[in-house]
């Protein structure tokens, strides 16, 4: 290629339009799964619905459904965790940090805390 044309491509600006198509879905979830291969990343995101417990039963039973999926490039991955933590941090900066429910109760071992939020492998 000539240097011209790399000082034009240097130039040249790039528009993005965002659009939303007809059949576009918005997901609330309480959670997520996940995890990764040498290739992708996947995350699941999930509600979860406690369901009628047995009164002869001393288990609770809560139904976790898998609501959606997305699987993104390694670099679309770490893209995405500094989009996360810098809206992360323009939140806590308005409204003051965010805290997990059980820290407003009682405080949980780390062993105890990690053992229930961290994604980790596939579903």
């Amino acid at each position: 290629m000539s240097e011209k044309s790399e000082e034009i491509k240097a130039k040249r600006k790039v528009r993005i339009e965002m659009f939303k198509p007809a059949d576009f879905k918005q997901v609330y979830s309480i959670g997520a799964v996940g995890g990764h291969s040498p290739y992708d990343f996947r995350i699941g995101f999930y509600n979860d619905t406690p369901l009628p417990t047995d009164k002869s039963s001393d288990e609770q039973v809560v139904q976790r459904r898998l609501e959606t999926e997305v699987i993104l490039s390694p670099l679309a991955a770490a893209e995405l965790a500094r989009w996360l933590n810098q809206h992360i941090q323009d939140y806590e900066a308005v409204f003051g940090p965010i805290r997990r429910p059980h820290e407003h109760v009682k405080k949980k071992s780390d062993a105890e805390t990690q053992a229930t939020t961290e994604i980790q492998g596939y579903m």
